[in-house]
């Protein structure tokens, strides 16, 4: 009994302590949550003037320099030109404890806005030798703007962190002009995850087409890869008015397009997961009446695993080098990968759903079907393990089909959704710092 009876306290004196914990990462998560609110119409102020005053990847430098001031007027480690642009803070908190990393894009994309808003974009630009408007089309301007809301919140509760937070605000998502690089692949050569080294990554992106107040997600496989490809055929010209004279490029490159085609719909076990294989453009001749002696294809490849994306690559060299032999002519074959899948990492994942729950409310948080769109916050989860989400940004009772998709002129987010954002950041970092599962 006496045994017991001694063991028996300090059983109790542990119970409590987790008691005491549980008791403080709640009362956090509430002054986080209030917090949030209190930061919405500045939130919403950084977005708009984002918004009006887009910029190209590799060149966002005034929006680098509005998150530099932000970050430097709220006491935290400053780092610039991080990956030519890009920004970075660190929060250091009251206690010692892990790093958690926690990122935002920042480019714009070259489209002329068609939107009536009072802080639509004007701006334009040349883009590879074009002239063309600029414009916040997929919604990284709300994306830093939460993140900026993010870090002034989480600023305000350091004394209660055990542990560090970098906020990463990354230029080039959308790619750089071509022979460029950068974007998260550059952010991650350049050391953004380490000094000090992060732990764990995670990231939001704003959805047009679902309701605000609802977060998604999906464990493993999220967001496909995307590669680029080009075939250049190599024929034989003529005269249009006799073809025999010829090797026809042209008309090989169709037979190669339709070839490509059977990649998906023949070769691909679409009951376990998606792949596309998209030719975009086709150039090739300078007059009507004349057969060229070349024509070059491009296009874009995604897939859901490595293993299908590898088999995709396989396949589009063998189609177009036979198709071509088999016409007479010859293909060079050219497959540039650009972004890995966007895979959350399962444990983690599943440990910070309760948060995820808790944030939104238990029916506002969804698991997803994989998307065929692309994510380069892939390379960070190639490091360390991380979580992408997506943050409705529709507004409420609007149909999803009505909604302008990503990377239209049309593109345009309800605002009310971005206080759901900044507590989902905040909250996580918070919650994943403190070891909490709720």
């Amino acid at each position: 009994m006496r045994l017991l009876f001694r063991v028996l306290p300090a059983g109790l004196g542990l119970a409590l302590a987790a008691t005491t914990a549980q008791a403080q990462n709640a009362a956090l998560d509430v002054r986080i949550a209030q917090l949030a609110v209190q930061e919405e119409s500045k939130v919403i102020a950084w977005r708009r003037d984002i918004h009006e005053h887009p910029e190209l990847g590799n060149q966002e430098t005034r929006t680098a320099g509005i998150i530099a001031a932000h970050l430097k007027k709220l006491g935290l480690e400053v780092q610039t030109g991080v990956a030519r642009t890009g920004v970075v803070g660190i929060l250091r908190g009251g206690k010692p404890g892990p790093v958690v990393a926690l990122r935002a894009d920042m480019d714009g994309l070259p489209l002329t806005e068609s939107n009536d808003l009072p802080f639509a974009s004007k701006v334009k630009t040349t883009y590879l030798g074009q002239p063309v408007g600029v414009m916040h089309a997929c919604g990284h301007d709300t994306h830093v703007a939460m993140l900026m809301g993010t870090a002034e919140v989480l600023s305000q509760v350091k004394a209660d962190l055990p542990g560090t937070i970098k906020f990463i605000f990354q230029p080039a998502e959308e790619g750089s002009v071509p022979g460029t690089e950068g974007g998260a692949k550059l952010m991650v050569k350049e050391g953004v995850l380490t000094n000090p080294k992060v732990d764990a990554v995670f990231g939001v992106h704003i959805q047009a087409q679902t309701e605000v107040g609802n977060l998604s997600y999906r464990p493993g496989g999220e967001m496909a890869s995307s590669d680029r490809f080009s075939i250049t055929v190599h024929g034989k010209g003529s005269h249009g008015a006799y073809p025999w004279n010829s090797v026809d490029p042209v008309v090989t490159s169709a037979q190669i397009i339709m070839g490509l085609q059977t990649i998906v719909s023949r070769e691909m076990k679409l009951t376990d997961d998606a792949a596309v294989v998209t030719v975009g453009t086709i150039h090739g001749g300078v007059r009507y009446n004349v057969i060229p002696p070349d024509v070059e294809l491009t296009g874009t490849i995604r897939a859901l695993n490595p293993s299908t994306q590898k088999q995709i690559w396989a396949s589009i060299r063998r189609i177009a080098t036979n198709i071509a032999e088999s016409a007479g002519a010859t293909a060079d074959v050219s497959i540039e990968p650009y972004v890995p899948v966007t895979t959350n990492d399962p444990a983690l994942t599943a440990r910070m759903l309760p948060t995820l729950r808790a944030v939104a409310g238990t029916e506002h948080v969804r698991e997803i079907k994989a998307v065929t769109g692309a994510e380069d916050f892939s390379f960070y989860q190639e490091q360390v393990p991380g979580v992408f989400l997506f943050v409705g940004g529709m507004r409420k009772g609007q149909e999803p089909a009505t909604a302008a998709d990503h990377h239209t002129a049309g593109f345009r987010i309800d605002e009310s959704g971005l206080t759901l954002g900044v507590k989902t950041l905040a909250t996580l970092a918070a919650d994943y710092l403190s070891g909490s599962t709720r």
